[in-house]
């Protein structure tokens, strides 16, 4: 085409995907979500399973732990991030809710964010906290009339009075299974495995699959409605 223009070869592209923004599409919101949190592992290089059990693994395995902010009504990712695998999912929730910009109505998450910390951080952003008290969870505060009772507090009270099953149903808890189908949807179509050696290049990897996934749930998602008779 006669046209001079300089194309970066694949080394120069690498070393630039580190410092790529990925901004993830979202579907702007007319009222408070309803936020999931959890986090997965993301083999970053390994041996298969078969061989490992046949003949015992040969080098070491590393990962990588992803952490989204998923919203319950649609699926979306409305936030995510990466971190080494030795980093607990209680200390990325604040990143998570700061990153999402629309007012949030409640934040559901397991008992890896039973901290006082994780409810902090939710309390800030004026919403309520679904997350199970840990077996052995004691009441936080004792015989304080002037200070509000604690809301983990009160779950607590209630799982006791209800068992915990029927605080789940109350609660909507259940609802936090969302964000593991979307983890499934996200290891199924991109094969839950990174291909970048660096771990800045690794993220902005997996921050792509997540736009990507964002706009096929948002291209591909039926409008559903019910039909009156």
């Amino acid at each position: 085409m006669g046209i001079d223009v300089e194309v970066p070869d694949h080394s120069t592209l690498s070393r630039r995907l580190g410092k790529l923004s990925v901004e993830l599409p979202v579907v702007p919101k007319t009222k408070a979500v309803h936020v999931v949190v959890d986090s997965t592992g993301v083999k970053v290089y390994g041996e298969g399973e078969w061989k490992v059990r046949k003949h015992g693994a040969s080098k070491r395995r590393t990962w990588r732990k992803l952490h989204l902010g998923v919203d319950e009504a649609t699926g979306e990712i409305l936030a995510a991030a990466v971190t080494t695998n030795d980093v607990a999912d209680c200390e990325v929730l604040p990143e998570l809710l700061d990153a999402i910009a629309e007012d949030i109505a409640q934040v559901t998450g397991d008992d890896a964010y039973d901290t006082q910390d994780c409810y902090d951080t939710i309390d800030q952003r004026g919403a309520s906290a679904a997350i199970p008290p840990r077996r052995n969870a004691k009441i936080w505060q004792h015989g304080n009339r002037k200070a509000p009772p604690h809301p983990r507090d009160e779950s607590l009270r209630r799982i006791r009075q209800v068992g915990r099953k029927r605080w789940k149903q109350e609660s909507g808890y259940h609802r936090r299974s969302l964000s593991e189908t979307t983890m499934f949807r996200l290891k199924s179509i991109f094969g839950g495995r990174l291909r970048r050696r660096t771990f800045d290049n690794q993220a902005v990897e997996l921050f792509l699959q997540c736009a990507a996934l964002n706009r096929m749930i948002q291209l591909c998602q039926p409008d559903s409605y019910k039909v009156e008779d």
